[in-house]
C-alpha cells in the first residue's frame, strides 16, 4: 500500500446545531437486500453471500459488560436469499471474521447474541482477524468511550475476481476490509477510515488510513448520504488526523524514537 502523508489540521469541522438521532448514517450503495437487525444494519449481496457493510451507532456503555460470548454462529433468517452458513467455512482455513465484533456489544446477552449472525461474518486469515484487525477493533472501542457516541462502518471490497469458499453457498473471501468511524454531534463532526488488505501484519493501524472517498470509489458506496455535501466533502476528503488523539500520539513517539 502506498505511503500517506497527513497534514495537521488543530481545528475540528463545524456544522449547524443538529441532533445526531436526527441524520440517518446508513449507507446507500443501492443493493436491495437491507437487514435491520436491532442493533446493527446489513447490506447483504447474494451474489458473494457477504455483506458489503455493516453500520450500527457504538456507544460507551456498549462496550463494556458481563455478557459472554456465546460462538453461536448461525445462519441469518432474515436475509431474503439465505445467508452463508457456518458449514461453509468449515476446513477452509479462514476465520469467521465479524464485521459488527461481539466485543462492541458487551453490555446486553441479546446483543452480543445478534453479532453471530453469518451475515455479520465475511472469511479472514486467522493472522489478520487475530491480530492487526482485532488492534483496529480495539481502538475503535477506545474512542467510543472517549467520544461518548459514535457511527461505524465496516465492510469488505467485493468483486467478481474473488476466490471463493464453501459446498452449498460460494462465499467469497475479500482481498481488502474496511472501517469507518464517525463522530458527529452538535458541537462538530470527524471521521477516519481505514482500508487494510486480507493479510496479517505486523504495521501499526495507522499505516492503513486512507481518504473515505477512496473506499466510496473502490466499493461505490455512498457512506454518509444524510450529511450535507459541503460536510461529506470536508469529512471524506482529507485526512485530519490531528482530531484523533491515539494517532497523533503514535506519529508523535514514531518521530522521537526516529531521531534517537
Amino acid at each position: 500500500m502506498k505511503k500517506i502523508f497527513f497534514a495537521f489540521v488543530v481545528c475540528l469541522l463545524l456544522v449547524s446545531p443538529v441532533s445526531a438521532e436526527d441524520i440517518n448514517f446508513i449507507p446507500a450503495s443501492g443493493n436491495p437486500d437491507i437487514v435491520k437487525h436491532k442493533y446493527y444494519t446489513l447490506s447483504y449481496v447474494d451474489r458473494y453471500k457477504d455483506a458489503e457493510w455493516v453500520a450500527y451507532k457504538l456507544e460507551d456503555f456498549m462496550t463494556v459488560g458481563s455478557a459472554k460470548r456465546s460462538n453461536r454462529f448461525k445462519s441469518d433468517p432474515a436475509v431474503q436469499l439465505g445467508s452463508a452458513s457456518p458449514a461453509d467455512y468449515a476446513k477452509s482455513g479462514y476465520d469467521k471474521g465479524h464485521l459488527c465484533p461481539a466485543a462492541d456489544m458487551k453490555w446486553d446477552a441479546e446483543a452480543m447474541d445478534e453479532t453471530f449472525y453469518m451475515s455479520n461474518m465475511s472469511p479472514q486469515e486467522p493472522g489478520f482477524n487475530r491480530g492487526i484487525w482485532k488492534k483496529l477493533e480495539e481502538q475503535v472501542r477506545e474512542w467510543a468511550v472517549e467520544m461518548k457516541t459514535i457511527y461505524v462502518v465496516t465492510g469488505l471490497v467485493l468483486n467478481d475476481a474473488l476466490t471463493t469458499i464453501g459446498s452449498a453457498n460460494a462465499v467469497s473471501v475479500p482481498k481488502y476490509f474496511y472501517k469507518i468511524v464517525l463522530q458527529y454531534d452538535e458541537h462538530g463532526s470527524k471521521a477516519i477510515a481505514f482500508l487494510m488488505p486480507n493479510t496479517p501484519s505486523s504495521s501499526s493501524i495507522t499505516d492503513y488510513i486512507v481518504p473515505i472517498d477512496s473506499i466510496e470509489t473502490l466499493t461505490k458506496i455512498n457512506f454518509f448520504p444524510s450529511l450535507t455535501d459541503q460536510l461529506s466533502d470536508k469529512l471524506e476528503k482529507h485526512v485530519i488526523i490531528s482530531n484523533w488523539h491515539f494517532i497523533v500520539r503514535y506519529m508523535r513517539s514514531k518521530k522521537t524514537s526516529q531521531g534517537n
